[in-house]
């Protein structure tokens, strides 16, 4: 298994694009949208799992999520989904991994995920910081964690 972080114009993002559209999550063509649409920064990535060819999961390393403009939080992991055939096998760990990666790299201290999941995220090591309303008018939760963790290392 692979773990990539792709930008526009890397053989895999129209793949990548493809995959979302058609996955069974109902965020995934919202990303394919950000996709085509190339909503993201030269700082933000979209990463993919990778077997044999076959694109198993992607999450999303942005600047900005679905919290209003009043709050400074960044960078986000978002969009993790893990296709079902691949589940069982911690590829949503290993891109998490990969993002609070770049995001040290980038120089960031902490790193935050909105979720409504329960117990989720806790068990990769992130702390519930409160819920908070979304540009969307509904409440989710927030979550963060720090990136200076030694597996990283």
């Amino acid at each position: 298994m692979k773990i990539l972080s792709i930008q526009s114009g890397h053989p895999l993002w129209e793949k990548t694009i493809g995959f979302a559209s058609d996955c069974s999550w109902k965020a995934g063509p919202a990303l394919a949208e950000r996709m085509k649409e190339n909503a993201f920064t030269d700082r933000e990535r979209v990463i993919v799992a990778i077997e044999d060819d076959r694109i198993a999961g992607f999450c999303t390393l942005s600047e900005k999520d679905e919290l209003p403009d009043r709050y400074d939080f960044t960078p986000f992991i978002g969009f993790v989904f893990v296709d079902e055939r691949f589940r069982g096998r911690r590829l949503s760990g290993m891109m998490i991994d990969h993002a609070m990666k770049l995001a040290a790299e980038a120089g960031f201290d902490k790193i935050y995920i909105m979720s409504g999941e329960i117990g989720l995220y806790e068990k990769y090591g992130f702390s519930k910081l409160g819920d908070y309303e979304t540009i969307y008018g509904t409440t989710d939760q927030l979550f963060v964690k720090t990136v200076n963790d030694e597996r990283l290392k």
